[in-house]
């Protein structure tokens, strides 16, 4: 496996993990950001939608779909951008952005990975 592969792996995991803590105890990870508790479903199905995701990233890195992981630079960077910008209008809480954070270093750690297959 690629480097950008083991990139999109790790993030994979990542959502995995992420995904499983907002279907099944979404309030633990809620309290740990200091974000209002919730009892309304919507959290569980983005739950279920960033296990979706993970899943897509962990298939692509099992099969080094490298067009698929140029793609997911861009589109975390837009998530990055689009949290970030989010706290600042003051339409979520501020440690929404600290996702978006995750989500920049995984993209620029791929991009890299990226620009090393290129030169190979």
């Amino acid at each position: 496996m690629s480097k950008a592969g083991q990139s999109l792996l790790v993030f994979g995991v990542y959502l995995t993990f992420l995904g499983a803590i907002l279907v099944a105890v979404p309030n633990l990870l809620l309290g740990v950001f200091r974000l209002p508790a919730t009892g309304e479903v919507w959290i569980r199905v983005v739950g279920v939608l960033v296990l979706c995701l993970a899943f897509y990233y962990i298939q692509a890195a099992r099969h080094g779909l490298r067009d698929f992981f140029r793609w997911t630079v861009y589109a975390r960077c837009f998530v990055c951008i689009s949290f970030v910008a989010l706290a600042a209008l003051k339409l979520a809480q501020p440690p929404l952005a600290l996702f978006g954070v995750v989500d920049l270093l995984g993209a620029i750690w791929t991009a890299l990975a990226l620009r090393q297959l290129r030169v190979a």
